[in-house]
């Protein structure tokens, strides 16, 4: 990957950054592109996310000021820095028509109920990148970016895959080291392994990929016993939670991270690793996931928290919004306003049903706990990789 683009200097505060301070820089990255629907119909992704997110911030009064900016659409240009011409060409050929050939859609995995094709997927995609790009380098001059809609790991350069056509976390991991900082760690707490960003940065020493995710979940890649030099994978069981996330955060994650000595950090925090997802079977809650984030961003004077997976869009919206809070520096309310809760109470989703729905999802923000006892797998998994 070193070979891409030429490093050049860059003025980084490589300093551990202020709690306080981080939280007064946080930048919320959007787009409209991300309120219109897509995936169409009967597609895990189907359901309104990043709108959601957006909507229920706003009933908090957490998007004031200057701590909204909206992306650009990524250009040709940038994106051949990662994905093939031939994979672009098809692309840009299939999401114009609405179209894909058979050879299309095994070639370069467009136009298959996997990824579908759908109106605006173009500037979707390309929305997704140049929010990436831009949280890189708003987090190169001091900001803590936040790109929510952000996270689509698992994109290859020559095809689509996991519901990612583009790997907007390839793409602000190149934007760091092109800027000339030594150490990027990409830390991914996604329910399913990022494939897609390990195998990018594979052979390159200025970058560590770090995972948790599901055991035995697809893409079935992620194994324990990794490169112990650039990447670390965490696969952990079922019913995974609060406990087993801090205690592995103590014993492994942290200790591993703190040892690269980073310069950045990218996060992907997909709210499929919650309870209550419904293309997952880990337990773990909110509060959490948005624990392990502040600690893993933390670690590095610059920060860039993307959003991921996650299909049940009431633990999504609460997960994300949650998460803004506590980057941006606002109090959880213990309660949600009723314009929230009308908001929340509007969704809807096909893959849970309605004696799975939980009560507090609709009138709170955080989830409770749920802490457990430490299973002696998740030990054995912390020795075998910390």
């Amino acid at each position: 990957m070193d070979a891409l683009r030429p490093a050049r200097a860059v003025d980084l505060d490589r300093s551990v950054p202020n709690r306080a301070n981080q939280a007064s820089q946080a930048l919320f990255i959007t787009n409209p592109v991300f309120r219109e629907p897509a995936f169409g119909a009967h597609h895990p992704l189907a359901i309104r996310r990043h709108a959601s997110v957006l909507d229920l911030c706003g009933h908090l009064g957490w998007l004031d000021g200057d701590r909204l900016e909206t992306c650009p659409l990524a250009g040709r240009a940038e994106l051949e820095a990662f994905h093939t011409p031939a994979y672009l060409d098809a692309f840009a050929e299939a999401s114009a028509s609405g179209r894909a050939t058979r050879a299309v859609r095994e070639r370069f995995g467009l136009g298959s109920r996997e990824n579908p094709l759908f109106p605006g997927l173009h500037d979707r995609a390309a929305a997704t990148v140049g929010g990436a790009i831009l949280a890189a380098r708003r987090a190169l001059a001091g900001r803590i970016a936040y790109h929510p809609a952000g996270g689509t790991h698992h994109g290859r350069p020559d095809r689509a895959s996991g519901f990612c056509y583009f790997n907007d976390p390839v793409f602000a991991i190149l934007t760091l080291l092109d800027a000339g900082v030594a150490r990027v760690l990409y830390a991914d707490l996604d329910a399913h392994h990022g494939d897609g960003v390990e195998d990018a940065f594979a052979t390159d020493d200025r970058v560590l990929t770090l995972s948790v995710h599901e055991r035995d979940r697809w893409p079935f890649t992620g194994a324990a016993d990794g490169n112990g030099a650039r990447i670390c994978n965490l696969p952990v069981p079922a019913g995974f939670n609060d406990t087993e996330l801090a205690f592995l955060m103590d014993a492994a994650v942290l200790p591993r991270a703190t040892r690269f000595a980073p310069e950045a950090v990218v996060v992907t925090c997909g709210a499929d690793a919650l309870a209550g997802d419904p293309l997952s079977r880990l337990a773990l809650s909110n509060g959490a996931l948005w624990e392990a984030v502040l600690a893993l961003t933390g670690l590095a004077g610059a920060a860039v928290v993307l959003g991921g997976g996650g299909y049940n869009p009431w633990t999504v919206a609460r997960c994300w919004s949650g998460l803004w809070g506590r980057l941006a520096g606002h109090p959880i309310p213990a309660t949600l306003p009723a314009e929230a809760t009308q908001m929340l109470a509007g969704l809807a989703c096909d893959l849970v049903d309605d004696e799975e729905m939980d009560p507090h999802w609709l009138t709170t923000l955080e989830d409770a706990r749920n802490e457990g006892a430490v299973r002696a797998e998740i030990e054995a998994l912390a020795r075998a990789v910390g």
